[in-house]
């Protein structure tokens, strides 16, 4: 039996890293995150679209790592549900469900994923008051999704979907390898996903732009500014959404993008895109060619917080 329907949203991804000043400068002057709580070394960043109190949060640390992925449920009922379903499936639990002490609050439990990944699972978190974004306002809108490499990726995906109830969007493959899977808990077309890497780490965080020329002037920002870009602009075929990939001041990629597909859940089914079509990995051909140096980018560093419980 899956959990099915228990897991709603992305809330945010938290990350540490030894050059916490430049990352908090970054994505609150460059990227266009909005700090809405800071302690010593911890800051918290949302986007001024969207009600989440943070979609980012910003830790110092010796080493570079993932703190967290959380995600949002609709109730405490549920959250208790979805903990119930992992202790009888063996999974390793952080803290038992419990009120949460970061900004917002609410009632969550945290567990590790089949590869050491922390996960929260959250509900009755606050919420800000947020606000439409203007025209050629070229700041993000909201967290999108986020990717993460993995050395098992069938194993992962599966844990995913048994455990957590995600559902497989689309798959992308080069000649007969699979490469790619995105993962929904609602109608966007992926909140979630992996990417076939050599160790386990982070992959990518992507931020929704208010639209096309918002995303267009977000990226010439960026590369006025001499950031590097990694891959784009350009227009996927999986999640039919524009792309410009950058690196942050930790060697993380993010990505700008807009229109992510929303799908039908009555009649969607998976497909497998093969990216040796390159109409498969930009539709618009107008991005740069994609290569095994430039994807090497995203590999990362080795994630240092597998099976490692963050300090907060």
């Amino acid at each position: 039996m899956h959990a099915t329907g228990l897991i709603t949203h992305l809330r945010h991804v938290d990350i540490a890293m030894p050059n916490f000043a430049d990352q908090r400068t970054f994505y609150r002057e460059t990227w266009g995150l909005t700090e809405t709580a800071n302690d010593s070394g911890v800051s918290f960043l949302a986007a001024e679209g969207s009600p989440e109190l943070y979609v980012v949060r910003l830790r110092e640390d010796d080493q570079k790592r993932t703190d967290l992925i959380a995600f949002g449920s609709a109730s405490p009922a549920d959250v208790d549900t979805l903990t119930e379903q992992l202790i009888g499936r063996g999974v390793t639990l952080v803290h038992e469900p419990r009120v949460l002490d970061t900004p917002g609050g609410g009632y969550g439990v945290r567990f590790f994923d089949n590869e050491g990944r922390v996960v929260e699972v959250s509900a009755d978190v606050a919420v800000r008051a947020h606000r439409k974004i203007e025209e050629r306002e070229s700041i993000p809108v909201r967290l999108s999704h986020v990717l993460m490499n993995t050395p098992t990726p069938e194993v992962t995906v599966r844990w995913y979907i048994e455990n957590l109830g995600f559902r497989l969007s689309d798959t992308m493959r080069i000649g007969d390898r699979e490469i790619m899977w995105f993962l929904r808990c609602n109608t966007f077309h992926h909140s979630f996903g992996f990417v076939r890497g050599p160790h386990a780490a982070f992959h990518h965080a992507s931020f929704e732009m208010r639209g096309v020329d918002e995303f267009m002037r977000g990226t010439g920002r960026l590369h006025r500014l001499g950031f590097e870009r990694l891959w784009g602009p350009g227009r996927h075929r999986a999640g039919d959404n524009s792309f410009s990939y950058f690196l942050d001041h930790a060697g993380n990629t993010v990505e700008y993008t807009t229109e992510l597909e929303i799908i039908d859940e009555d009649t969607w089914h998976p497909h497998i895109y093969d990216l040796t079509d390159p109409a498969n990995a930009d539709q618009w051909g107008t991005a740069n060619e994609m290569d095994e140096f430039i994807a090497a980018r995203s590999h990362n560093d080795v994630d240092r917080g597998l099976f490692i419980a963050p300090p907060m």
